[in-house]
């Protein structure tokens, strides 16, 4: 009986033995760390953050459509001063503004509809050959129109009028970025 049990109690420590060898190669795996001295590739975490701000900064909010035309800030009803912003003297030619998130955009003036400091994208053959990024700095159109903030007379007259789809990518100032 004694050696009944004996062979029994081997039996079961072999099983246990070869039945834990065989299963802990299932839970075994291999850690590498390949950054031993733990430097950080800012390059890479640069690119990814970039990328985020791009979709974030640049994404259409919303779009729509509208007439755009050029006008000169010495037109017969105009001031040489913007709407949004009455102390930024135009009488220098400047059709630009450095916006502290997006950087230089053109001034174009809107509706009420759109508030001060909104951005837009627009694309106009006539222009550029990329898209325009623009800044709401003066008023006096109506609806969806657009008003492009020209250099001189000529240019806006070249302009002319066209219908245009152009996106949202900033509403106000309060909503930078």
């Amino acid at each position: 009986m004694k050696k009944t049990l004996n062979y029994i109690k081997f039996i079961i420590i072999i099983s246990v033995v070869i039945i834990g060898t065989s299963n802990s190669r299932i839970f075994s795996f291999n850690a590498n760390n390949n950054n031993l001295t733990k430097i950080v590739n800012l390059d890479t975490m640069s690119k990814k953050v970039y990328q985020f701000d791009y979709n974030r900064l640049y994404g259409a909010k919303d779009t729509l459509i509208g007439d755009l035309t050029g006008y000169v800030y010495n037109c017969p009803l105009c001031t040489g001063r913007l709407a949004c912003m009455w102390k930024l003297d135009l009488s220098d030619g400047k059709t630009t503004y450095k916006d502290s998130v997006y950087g230089d955009v053109r001034i174009v003036a809107s509706s009420t509809n759109l508030p001060c400091g909104t951005i837009i994208r627009f694309n106009s053959a006539r222009i550029a050959n990329e898209p325009i990024i623009a800044i709401v700095l003066d008023r006096g159109v109506n609806g969806n129109a657009i008003d492009l903030l020209s250099e001189d007379v000529q240019y806006a007259i070249a302009l002319g009028r066209s219908t245009i789809s152009y996106d949202i990518l900033r509403f106000g100032w309060d909503n930078e970025g």
